[in-house]
C-alpha cells in the first residue's frame, strides 16, 4: 500500500471512529430518561423502589389484572 493510500485509510478510520462515538452519544442522550423507562423503574408508582416480588401482579399489565378481577367477581378461578 502506498503512503498516500495508507494515510487516507487511517484518516477514514479515525473519521469513522469519531462518527461511531458521536452516534453512541446521541443515542444515549435520546434514550436517557424515557418516560416508559421511568414507569418501568417504578418512579411514578408512589412506592419508590419497593416492589413486592412475590405479588401475583408483578410483571403483568393492568389489563390482565382487570381480567383476573372480573373473572373472580363472576366466580371463576385464578
Amino acid at each position: 500500500m502506498t503512503e498516500s493510500a495508507r494515510k487516507v485509510a487511517e484518516e477514514t478510520e479515525h473519521r469513522l471512529d469519531d462518527l461511531a462515538e458521536n452516534v453512541r452519544q446521541r443515542f444515549d442522550r435520546l434514550t436517557k430518561g424515557r418516560f416508559s423507562d421511568q414507569i418501568k423503574a417504578g418512579r411514578f408508582s408512589g412506592r419508590g423502589d419497593q416492589v413486592a416480588t412475590d405479588s401475583p401482579r408483578v410483571g403483568r399489565g393492568a389489563g390482565q389484572v382487570r381480567s383476573d378481577q372480573h373473572r373472580r367477581e363472576r366466580g371463576g378461578s385464578r
